[in-house]
């Protein structure tokens, strides 16, 4: 699974940086590290929706408030 978190400014400005930190704690919280690759990208075109995140190319809104339930949702319940 390939999480991607966008780190454009528009997305930067809603809170990128703290989705990364909170999904990279998460991430090896959870023993995901050898299933769940996180990585970041420049403008997903939707800056106003953001943050915008794939998982694995499907589209997402996520803000540091919704993050969790984002992780449960849409990662735990497919990883595991």
């Amino acid at each position: 699974m390939k999480i991607t978190v966008c780190i454009g400014s528009s997305c930067h400005i809603k809170g990128s940086r703290q989705v990364v930190e909170q999904l990279q704690a998460l991430i090896p919280q959870h023993n995901l590290d050898d299933k769940v690759e996180l990585a970041g990208r420049f403008c997903m075109g939707k800056c106003q929706e953001g943050v915008c995140v794939t998982v694995d190319d499907k589209f997402y809104s996520v803000t540091p408030d919704t993050v969790d339930d984002f992780f449960n949702a849409n990662v735990l319940s497919v990883v595991k």
